[in-house]
């Protein structure tokens, strides 16, 4: 098997950020031994999860039952990519040794074939590939495939590398347009993206074309899902919505149409996401225009239509889907955090294939909002769905918001969410830059010393600063010999006026390319230094006129920051908030729970209601309530919810 680095990107780049590295030593620290309890079940009144004990049944080495979700599997290889990076960051004998024992139960669970599923192993073996629409083997699949990949660039070794090659060498025999092979396609993408990484590590272009066969297939008349469903004499897995309505509903997963045929987002959120990363990144190696095409279509369609202010997307709860163009309720939002993570996976393979500022912009934005909201400070506590309105009291009562939670979980029955969030945050290095054409590409100011490789050697940049409290940020140049080439430094769409110099030099910030970006091309020398300067002062947040359910309301933003109101901070009855938009919104240095953190103070009128109670539902022909002056707090949305259950607003009334 041949094999490069090509994926081992997070091997070069070591972050100095005091932010992200809190987090990075939150997830090897807290997280990482806290989920490897959650996996075997040790953790008082959360969820049981029972993933490893089914590995443990699949293996032979203990006698029970399957138990859990059909893709229970995924928590542990998310679990295993997770570790990957935190030695990748943190190198720690000990939690490696627990993976590698992990790895080897896997590959005992493993099939003499390759195959490698503990629910069709041990609960129903002989339906193996007979309902790829409902039943999540190859999703399992890519999880595992994505953390072999993870944990073979992190630390050499082959085992469970090995162990998903030949897992994807048993997919690709049974999958394809051969005589006796399957012409079926997975209902919920991931293996597609996994196999374009297994692709890069190994050079073995099967596992490209078994990537572009899913991706071309899916949309394809007769629906495959349609007749493996007539194949097994029409039985179905989910009840959920009625019979067989998965299979149904093909716009649930994205199998309507041909990908290249679709204009709009549609159905479940994370399934859309995964699938966009995986035509990505197939696109960008295929130099497929067409492909292209449909990504940026897309992209359009669920950034400038269907994208809460936090970068979170999915706003219904039935299917955990998209609804329409513009319907972003707040109180009953869905939002996913795995959907945020996958619509970052999105945009890092579109800033690979075709830089511009506009994918990093969201990726920021849902990286620092929705994503970080997804865990509490302590590290376990993790929000599955992510509201930007709460109202604790009609959680209780009203069947419409049976998805939310006011405080974070310990852990959830399906557990994707806190997994992932491990992996992502753990592999946040290699989202910070893009290199191409010569050129490099400054996606995220995350404080880091990263080599990169030009046509003319290796360039290592150091940056510093104190994102995303402080608006400057230094880059310094070291490199062996002279080096021509162009750094690019993306100026966020929040941004109104840059300011740059180059060695104490003057640069004209204000020339922004149509990508986005300040593109400064010349011949670097070592130690050479460019400050740049993202002025940060809090902003309003108007909404687009057709989002009816913000309309008169305000958000505030700072940096790529997201504030809201919590009821810790501003009291009960939030609705009765009235924020004066002509006010002076002020930052403060936060304390507590908040200490390093900017909150920020706003002038607002509180509606009276003190006598409200008494009052009669409606008043006829009365005069309007009355008003009293007050001071408001906001707080970063990605902190809410650590100070126990209260209401909360991301959009506030105006006065």
């Amino acid at each position: 098997m041949k094999t490069d680095h090509t994926e081992s990107q997070f091997t070069h780049i070591a972050i100095t950020d005091s932010f992200w590295m809190q987090y990075q030593k939150l997830i090897t620290e807290v997280v990482i031994p806290y989920q490897w309890c959650a996996l075997n079940d040790t953790i008082d009144d959360a969820e049981p999860s029972h993933a490893i004990d089914n590995f443990k049944i699949a293996a032979g080495q203990m006698q029970g039952e399957f138990y859990g979700m059909i893709f229970q599997d995924s928590d542990v290889a998310k679990w295993l990519e997770a570790v990957a990076y935190s030695l990748s960051n943190h190198p720690d004998p000990q939690l490696e040794s627990i993976a590698d024992d992990v790895i080897d139960l896997i590959g005992k669970a493993q099939q003499p074939n390759g195959y490698v599923n503990t629910y069709f192993t041990v609960k129903a073996p002989s339906e193996k590939w007979t309902n790829v629409c409902e039943c999540h083997e190859l999703y399992c699949a890519g999880h595992l495939i994505e953390a072999g990949v993870a944990y073979y660039c992190a630390t050499e070794k082959t085992r469970l590398l090995d162990i998903v090659c030949k897992f994807a060498d048993h997919i690709n025999e049974v999958f394809g347009k051969k005589p006796g092979q399957l012409l079926g396609y997975p209902g919920h993408p991931e293996i597609e993206q996994a196999l374009m990484r297994l692709y890069e590590v190994t050079q073995d272009t099967r596992y490209s074309q078994l990537s572009q066969f899913f991706i071309e297939q899916r949309g394809q008349q007769p629906h495959y899902y349609d007749i493996e469903y007539e194949r097994r004499g029409q039985t179905s897995y989910w009840q959920t919505h009625g019979s067989a309505w998965m299979i149904k509903d093909k716009n649930y997963s994205q199998a309507h149409a041909p990908i290249t045929k679709q204009s709009t987002a549609t159905g479940h959120a994370v399934r859309f996401v995964y699938l966009m990363a995986g035509v990505a990144h197939l696109a960008r190696i295929n130099h497929s225009q067409e492909k292209l095409t449909a990504c940026r279509t897309l992209w359009q369609n669920v950034t400038n239509k269907q994208m809460y202010i936090t970068g979170s997307i999915g706003s219904q709860s039935q299917g955990e889907a998209f609804s329409c163009d513009y319907d972003l309720p707040n109180d009953t939002a869905y939002t996913e955090t795995c959907a945020s993570i996958g619509l970052i996976m999105f945009a890092n393979q579109m800033l690979q294939l075709d830089p511009n500022s506009n994918y990093a912009d969201v990726m920021e934005r849902a990286l620092y909002n929705t994503v970080l909201a997804g865990i509490a400070l302590d590290g376990k506590h993790f929000f599955y769905v992510n509201p930007l309105e709460v109202y604790p009291k009609a959680i209780a009562y009203n069947h419409i918001y049976e998805h939310v939670k006011p405080i974070r979980q310990q852990w959830f029955g399906c557990a994707c969410c806190p997994p992932n969030l491990a992996r992502l945050i753990g592999s946040i290095g290699n989202y910070i830059y893009t290199v191409k054409d010569n050129t490099i590409y400054t996606n995220l100011y995350i404080a880091s010393e990263s080599t990169l490789y030009l046509s003319d050697g290796n360039m290592t940049l150091l940056q510093k600063g104190n994102y995303p409290w402080q608006d400057t940020i230094t880059f310094t140049v070291k490199m062996a010999q002279p080096c021509q080439a162009d750094i690019a430094l993306r100026v966020p769409n929040w941004c109104q006026q840059p300011q740059l110099s180059i060695n104490q030099t003057g640069f004209a910030a204000e020339n922004i390319a149509s990508d986005g970006y300040i593109h400064i091309k010349r011949q670097w020398q070592n130690d050479d230094e460019i400050i740049l300067q993202l002025p940060m002062q809090p902003i309003l947040v108007r909404p687009n006129p057709l989002l009816r359910h913000d309309m008169r309301k305000v958000a505030i933003q700072r940096g790529p920051l997201v504030y809201c109101i919590e009821q810790a901070d501003n009291g009960e009855e939030l609705h009765n908030l009235l924020l004066d938009s002509s006010s002076e919104l002020k930052c403060i240095a936060g304390s507590g729970i908040f200490a390093g953190k900017t909150l920020i103070k706003a002038t607002a009128y509180r509606i009276d209601s003190i006598h409200a109670h008494s009052q009669p539902l409606y008043s006829f022909n009365s005069e309007k309530p009355a008003m009293t002056k007050c001071e408001l707090t906001l707080v970063p949305y990605f902190s809410w919810a650590n100070r126990g259950e209260g209401e909360m607003r991301v959009w506030i009334n105006e006065l």
